[in-house]
């Protein structure tokens, strides 16, 4: 069933995950807790999401919980595929390669459709899509979804306005322990790690523009300062460019600062928001990279139009010969930055976001009855619990209030 690069590699992919399994306590946690409930006992499952280590322990989870597994890529270039060997040896279905075609990325979604699944995680919202513009028998079997990125909510939000959302959805993505943990500190830090180690060339002292001061935007603009960096942050938004600024950062539009920056990191969910205009007034030698989920903010489709050739300079990093002689480096291919030239956030960071998604799909096997086409947010209660879970894990502790100090502040 599955369609996958090799088998022989998963002794490499079972390591990766053994390894970070020992990072995530709170994924952990249930799966000592609910698997001898098998709580997803006879459900099938659609997990489309970066196919590595943090994601093949979630899987895991969730088949030791008793669901039967489909999975699929969200995206072509973060598939590792050693783990998704691992995965197949312990008996998931995974269509997925590392690098795979745009054409078969999407059928090797289809594939993970036609295994007729009843619960599905997204990540950018690609398998909820599909579902609904080419599987539209198979809506009533589908109880219900989870989503785990920006970019994923955003179309959502769109097919829900427009009446087109016929499943109910969790946005894990609105979570308070995902945006504030997994796209702060796990974007922020994960960025620059690619960055870092797909150039080997230094952050400090440069001027890096971050475009788009969302969740992410805030993390990787903070962890380029922490770096030494002079940021400057672009946005659409007011509140948030006026913020950027009294967290000491410049904010200017990217036509302004096309011309300054060194390092670009796009973090928007948009597109077409570095283009032809910005690419004319860049520096030789700049880089420029994207962190948001699809790769259509750097338009390279027309930096190539507008380039004399495209030079290899490192590996995952094409240099854009302009007919000056100006180089601009465009990193991963304009993709996913931080899985397409690193291995994603880190793993104590997934640990939440993937605890949230593996209540989301609790919540729903247990409440779908109830529940109506739509996006509905995580209950409250559910994100606090995980940080209940994270803080111990991690060994910190919080105060309690007396009797009467709860009744000052909540009048009970």
């Amino acid at each position: 069933m599955s369609d996958i690069r090799n088998i022989k590699l998963a002794p490499s992919g079972r390591q990766k995950i053994e390894w970070v399994k020992r990072y995530m306590p709170v994924l952990k946690s249930f799966e000592e807790e609910f698997a001898p409930q098998k709580p997803f006992d006879g459900y099938r499952m659609c997990v489309c999401c970066h196919l590595e280590a943090k994601t093949a322990y979630l899987i895991q989870v969730i088949q030791a919980c008793g669901a039967k597994v489909a999975a699929c890529a969200s995206n072509p270039l973060s598939t590792q595929d050693d783990v998704v060997a691992a995965l197949v040896e312990g008996g998931a279905d995974v269509y997925a390669i590392h690098g795979e075609t745009m054409e078969q990325y999407e059928s090797h979604i289809r594939s993970a459709l036609e295994t007729e699944p009843n619960l599905i995680v997204d990540d950018g919202g690609d398998v909820i899509t599909m579902l609904h513009e080419e599987f539209p028998e198979l809506l009533a079997g589908v109880i219900g979804a989870s989503e785990e990125t920006t970019t994923g909510v955003l179309r959502l939000k769109a097919m829900e306005k427009a009446g087109e959302l016929k499943i109910p959805v969790i946005p894990v993505n609105d979570a308070q322990c995902k945006y504030m943990f997994d796209n702060r500190y796990g974007t922020g830090q994960s960025v620059w790690d690619g960055i870092m180690r797909t150039t080997n060339l230094i952050v400090a002292g440069k001027r890096v523009v971050v475009a788009g001061y969302g969740w992410c935007g805030k993390g990787v603009a903070k962890r380029a300062a922490a770096l030494g960096a002079r940021v400057i942050v672009t946005e659409i938004d007011h509140i948030k460019a006026t913020e950027a600024l009294m967290d000491g950062f410049d904010v200017m539009s990217m036509n302004d600062a096309a011309a300054l920056g060194d390092i670009f990191v796009t973090v928007t969910g948009c597109e077409d928001v570095i283009v032809g205009r910005h690419f004319d007034k860049m520096k030789d030698g700049v880089l420029l990279a994207n962190a948001g989920h699809f790769d259509c903010e750097v338009k390279v489709s027309e930096l190539a139009e507008m380039s004399e050739k495209v030079v290899e300079m490192r590996s995952n990093v094409e240099g854009y010969v302009q007919k000056d002689g100006r180089v601009l480096n465009v990193i991963a291919g304009g993709r996913l930055v931080n899985l397409a030239s690193g291995d994603g956030h880190p793993a104590e960071i997934m640990d939440m976001s993937f605890a949230l998604q593996f209540l989301a799909q609790k919540y729903i096997r247990e409440n779908h009855s109830s529940m109506r086409p739509g996006l509905m947010n995580l209950p409250e209660d559910i994100d606090y619990s995980v940080a209940v879970r994270k803080l111990k894990a991690m060994g910190g502790a919080v105060d309690v209030l007396t009797p009467e100090q709860h009744k000052y502040l909540y009048g009970d």
